[in-house]
């Protein structure tokens, strides 16, 4: 059929015998199980992910009790006289540090209503201190958590951290919009079964902030 037709008249055309085609199927066909595979396999380190690739959250039932803490920074990028401002206490809004600690602290308490699959957990200490660089018009914040429980509390070091941030963000921003939130990152967390992390360009014992705090 194909030698009578125009399109191919004047070339060379190979065929795959029958056996062949069958082969090359099969082939196919396993590669594409390997493939489902091997995104079954990822998707068992993520456990928030079950087998089948739908959310859940951890049953930590099994897990220990025990002392685990995470530190989280946060910087603000803002104007000189912002960050003077905030330092000084001036803002129209009042103390906007002391709102910023507070604000972490609460919300560091309720992180399990605003993170899906986060457990609610009795927190022992939400420390939060800020260090100003009057250099780079930067304000650090960092917050450190800890507990004795079953799971570990990153996510409430990191809800606290850019809380904090967005309070100080809302205190400033009546006379300085362009403010910028930036680096929000987990310092260290130690505790559970990974152990200990450390930030590998930001090492530090304990997490605290080098330089002058406020």
């Amino acid at each position: 059929m194909l030698s009578g037709d125009p399109a191919f008249r004047g070339k060379q055309v190979y065929c795959t015998p029958l056996p062949r085609q069958h082969k090359l199927l099969a082939a196919a066909q396993m590669k594409g199980k390997k493939e489902i595979g091997t995104g079954a396999h990822s998707r068992s380190k993520l456990t928030h992910l079950d087998q089948r690739g739908h959310v859940r959250m951890v049953d930590v039932g099994a897990k220990p009790v025990m002392r685990r803490e995470a530190i989280a920074r946060a910087t603000v990028r803002m104007e000189a006289a912002t960050l003077v401002a905030i330092i000084g206490g001036t803002l129209e809004k009042g103390e906007a540090l002391a709102a910023a600690r507070l604000a972490a602290i609460m919300a560091a308490k309720r992180t399990y209503e605003l993170i899906p699959l986060c457990h609610q957990i009795p927190l022992e200490v939400v420390q939060v201190d800020f260090r100003p660089d009057h250099t780079r018009s930067t304000l650090e914040i960092e917050a450190r958590v800890a507990t004795q429980a079953r799971t570990g509390v990153e996510m409430e070091a990191l809800v606290a951290a850019s809380t904090a941030a967005l309070t100080i963000y809302d205190m400033a921003k009546a006379i300085d919009r362009a403010m910028v939130i930036d680096a929000l990152r987990l310092i260290r967390k130690s505790g559970g079964r990974s152990g200990t992390f450390v930030r590998p360009e930001e090492p530090t014992s304990r997490g605290g902030l080098s330089g002058t705090s406020v």
